[in-house]
């Protein structure tokens, strides 16, 4: 028997393979990144076979994972809920054909929202794709579901997404397992053109499937204990009772608990679409009103046939955006009750929580790069070459290039190259050569910066591409990358250079450089712009290459450099306001730039920065 305290993504992972899933895809991203490592960790210490990959990107997962479950394995893809819009092709077209064998798709949602650029909830990609989906409200409930969820695949023939929400992800819970081993299904594809490459005429047929398929899933979730169910007793009437799920449904069952209100019924549905209809209708017709309190749209809500009895979103009883942490949902729960004239909960303990915490003035600080970043110089050094240029960028740390001024726009994955190209035909057509650089990420490139460079080339744009290469995936948790050629489980793949793909999409202009150097960074980028403004010139590349300071500390700084400010220092605040290292900072006793050599790691980058040349090298004897 085997115990830890595992995360919720390695609850996930248990549960994957306890239910004997044989191939597991991922494309990093927060909150999902941890799921296939632990997988890694988990199947090593049993020797599975499962086979582990990290994708290039969320579509590719899933089709991988797709191909292998209609061969009868079981399977699944993980990624967080925006990685799902990549995917989204795939997944409305696998809803339709079905499955052999059972597939999980994992899409971890991320209400705040914290590290993404939407609060968009999966379960409503869900209802579009007409797949169920199941929303585990703890770790160990997450882990369950993994299984449940295999079984609901193969017994109806349909992908089944699994959606974790960040506080489930990354809490906590201890857990204990026996010896896992590997499930003994084989192989086998059986060829079906009329299903597997099905025309329109037969995709109808396949919809009428679907839809039937939904009908049986919804009386199947009706009865879905311990995730479907309420509390009402037999023959009682209520004035108020509250539909929930997921992390909201834990929290709303501590608040009521500890308040003692078991006047106050609740009906859990951890498995919300297809909606137990039958279940819904039994609970709402015990009470006089109903309040869906969910994360992070409406979808319980919507679905509730009886609407006239529903409190939520729509009647403005529950916020529209944001996630709803347990103040949050006490305070709707109590005004809720103040509003029909019922006992409201206590809630002054937590506002003495919240005026505490309103009462230490803390200092706000925003996200900024690591001391001594390579993309900090680069963002430096574009944005002093080029002030006046417009900035697109893409999905990473380097989107902190913001804080430099170095990022006006940023839209989703690859988008700093397509935001490029737009930008370049809407001046172009106007007659004005308006300089443009891009950034982008090396992994992001791989994920989904081909497509767009090779239609950007194609269409005869003109703009600097800056590719900003740390040599791994860093802000999701320093995955490897195709350029790396190391596999999701440690073993040696086929490297892919950056130097090889972009040459491929037609780049004639590329040159490789470290962003230290910042002289010499900005010698190439004149270089560049002078490149794209040529009659046979075009898309110019430059590939910022530096290894990552977290993920190689001893590479990335090899000759460490101790500085110091110099009585030359004005206080400009140049250094601070636009380098933005956070070693630099204002000394309010010097009234100078001062350095806090804990935070400083000696790249010494910082030495070309100051304009008057008060940043120098220590003198140590």
């Amino acid at each position: 028997m085997n115990e830890d305290f595992l995360l919720g993504n390695g609850a996930i992972a248990l549960g994957l393979l306890e239910a004997g899933c044989q191939v597991v895809t991922s494309y990093p991203g927060t909150p999902s990144s941890e799921i296939l490592p632990e997988v890694v960790r988990l199947k090593k210490a049993d020797n599975l076979k499962t086979y582990v990959e990290w994708s290039t990107n969320e579509k590719v997962a899933l089709d991988n994972a797709f191909a292998a479950a209609i061969t009868g394995k079981r399977t699944a893809c993980c990624m967080k809920q925006v990685g799902l819009n990549v995917a989204a092709d795939s997944l409305m077209s696998a809803a339709y054909l079905g499955t052999v064998g059972g597939m999980v798709i994992i899409s971890c949602d991320d209400p705040g929202p914290h590290s993404s650029q939407t609060e968009q909830d999966t379960r409503l990609m869900a209802r579009l794709a007409k797949v169920p989906v199941l929303d585990p409200a703890t770790p160990q409930e997450a882990r369950e579901m993994a299984g449940i969820a295999f079984d609901i695949s193969e017994t109806f023939g349909i992908p089944v997404i699994l959606r974790p929400a960040i506080r489930v992800c990354h809490a906590r819970q201890n857990m204990k397992w026996s010896a896992l081993t590997d499930h003994p299904a084989k192989a086998l594809f059986k060829k079906d053109p009329m299903r597997w490459a099905a025309t329109p005429k037969f995709r109808f047929r396949l919809h009428q499937e679907l839809n039937r398929k939904l009908k049986n899933i919804s009386r199947h979730f009706d009865s879905l204990q311990p995730f479907n169910g309420h509390n009402l007793e037999p023959g009682k009437h209520y004035p108020l009772g509250v539909i929930s799920g997921g992390v909201p449904y834990a929290v709303i069952q501590d608040i009521l608990s500890d308040a003692g209100r078991d006047d106050i019924p609740l009906l859990k549905l951890g498995a919300p679409y297809p909606l137990p209809q039958n279940l819904a209708d039994e609970f709402v017709a015990a009470c006089d009103k109903v309040l869906v309190i969910e994360e992070t749209d409406t979808v319980i809500e919507y679905l509730l046939r009886d609407r006239s009895k529903v409190l939520g979103r729509l009647s403005e009883d529950v916020p529209l955006e944001g996630e709803l942490v347990p103040e949050r949902i006490e305070h709707i729960i109590s005004q809720v009750l103040s509003g029909m004239r019922l006992l409201p909960l206590n809630i002054q303990a937590a506002r003495d929580v919240e005026d505490l915490v309103a009462g230490l003035d803390l200092p706000i600080r925003r996200p900024t790069l690591c001391p001594g970043c390579s993309h900090r110089s680069a963002f430096y050094t574009i944005r002093k070459t080029r002030p006046k240029a417009i900035f697109t960028s893409d999905i990473g740390c380097y989107t902190l290039g913001l804080n430099l001024g170095a990022v006006d726009t940023c839209l989703d994955m690859g988008a700093g190259i397509t935001m490029a190209s737009g930008l370049y035909h809407a001046h172009a057509q106007d007659e004005v050569q308006q300089p443009i650089v891009a950034t982008i990420g090396d992994s992001t490139f791989y994920h989904s910066g081909t497509a767009g460079l090779l239609s950007a080339v194609y269409n005869d744009a003109r703009f600097v591409l800056v590719v900003l290469d740390n040599l791994t995936t860093a802000m999701t948790g320093m995955q490897p990358t195709p350029g790396l050629g190391i596999r999701a489980d440690g073993s040696q793949g086929k490297t892919i250079p950056l130097e090889r793909v972009i040459k491929g999409c037609g780049i004639d202009f590329l040159e490789v450089l470290d962003p230290y150097d910042i002289k010499g960074m900005r010698q190439t980028l004149k270089q560049a712009f002078d490149y794209t403004k040529k009659p046979d010139g075009g898309i110019a590349v430059i590939i910022a290459r530096h290894p990552c300071i977290i993920a190689y500390r001893e590479q990335a700084v090899a000759n460490r450099i101790k500085v110091t400010i110099s009585d030359d220092c004005i206080a400009c605040n140049h250094c601070i306001e636009r380098f933005e290292c956070p070693a630099l900072y204002h000394d309010p006793v010097r009234e100078k730039t001062g350095i806090d050599q804990a935070l400083c790691i000696g790249c010494g980058v910082c030495l070309d920065v100051c304009p008057k040349g008060a940043i120098i090298e220590m003198n140590i004897k």
